[in-house]
């Protein structure tokens, strides 16, 4: 479960709320999870995927539920595998309006960023056929803009929501100075170069510690770094599971400094979660952090900076007095209200 489907989780309860019949249609890689139930009054239909292990998945049968199905607007969640284009085509066929987000991420391959443009280029012509294109942040409004040819004023910004339960009454005990670094344990994410940091940081904090907050593919090479640098009781691993949220806040709320040194985020959730527990938070200088960082929410350190760099931008990002003023910031109420907004204007007629 990743930010495409925390999105769709924590919308969709809202929208029915708002009076809209939601039906979540996708493909189900794993072939084990039921074809069609209802929970929480939303109904979910999952089709069978090709290549099902493989980013390049294909599911056919989902262009066959979208033509069968009765509804006033699709919503496309995210542009980046071979299903979303099947969902536009089969709305463009069926003359039925629909809404893309593109919940644009990084990715490891150096392959899969080479092709990106190509990518961009070969979708553009379905994409342009949207009724509304929502931008998760303005960095990604202006990137698929200039990509696709979209003129920029028909984009909707609609950031994710932040919210997490409020931080545990009596916090969670813990030794010393605590760095997270945040996120799916994927090599473009960046916590190898938290953890490369940290080798520095130590000798100039002793009583430091790194905790890699998350799962992934890229796991067991971060503990082999581990090793090799011999942080081992330095560094420590935890996951949560997605939607332990009371979980998540318990754990955010012992962190002296929260960093994500990501190659691309187009609006980090963690980041904004973090943000609404009062962290400070350092991010990489790319992307849609820089949004934040205009803000003055976050500190910054660019990509191309050395491990000794990054240690000292830590330090002295923990040296900066924790927020004390309560920052506004966007939720998933939010989020569904605009989103409601734009389901309306998709499906009236035009004039």
């Amino acid at each position: 479960m990743g930010g495409i489907e925390s999105h769709i989780h924590e919308v969709s309860s809202r929208l029915v709320a708002l009076g809209h019949e939601v039906t979540v249609l996708s493909a189900d890689p794993t072939g084990q999870l039921p074809r069609q139930e209802t929970a929480d009054r939303i109904r979910f239909i999952r089709v069978p995927t090709w290549l099902s292990k493989s980013d390049y998945s294909l599911a056919p049968a989902l262009y066959r539920r979208i033509m069968s199905c009765n509804f006033d607007v699709a919503h496309i969640q995210g542009y980046h595998t071979f299903v979303p284009p099947l969902g536009m085509l089969a709305a463009v066929r069926k003359k039925v309006p629909f809404v893309i987000t593109f919940h644009s991420g990084g990715h490891s391959s150096g392959l899969r960023k080479l092709l990106r443009p190509v990518q961009w280029k070969a979708l553009a012509p379905l994409v342009r056929k949207a009724s509304r294109h929502v931008g998760v942040s303005d960095f990604e409004a202006t990137l698929f803009s200039d990509a696709m040819g979209i003129p920029r004023r028909l984009f909707t910004i609609i950031p994710n929501g932040a919210e997490l339960p409020a931080a545990p009454a009596v916090p969670v005990k813990k030794c010393g100075t605590r760095i997270i670094s945040i996120g799916r344990l994927e090599q473009y994410k960046g916590h190898h170069l938290a953890i490369q940091a940290l080798h520095k940081l130590q000798w100039r904090l002793p009583d430091v510690h790194l905790l890699i907050l998350g799962s992934g593919p890229y796991e067991s090479e971060l503990r082999k770094l581990v090793k090799t640098l011999r942080l081992e009781q330095k560094v420590s691993f935890q996951s949560i599971p997605p939607l332990d949220r009371k979980s998540m806040a318990s754990v955010l709320s012992t962190a002296d400094l929260v960093v994500l040194l990501s190659e691309y985020e187009a609006h980090p959730v963690a980041v904004m979660e973090a943000l609404a527990l009062g962290r400070r938070v350092l991010t990489s200088d790319t992307s849609g952090f820089a949004e934040l960082a205009q803000k003055g929410l976050t500190q910054t350190v660019s990509l191309k900076s050395s491990p000794v760099e990054i240690a000292a931008t830590m330090e002295a990002a923990l040296r900066v007095p924790p927020r004390s003023a309560k920052i506004t910031l966007p939720t998933w109420d939010d989020c569904a209200n605009k989103l409601n907004e734009v389901y309306h204007a998709a499906a009236r007629p035009p004039v």
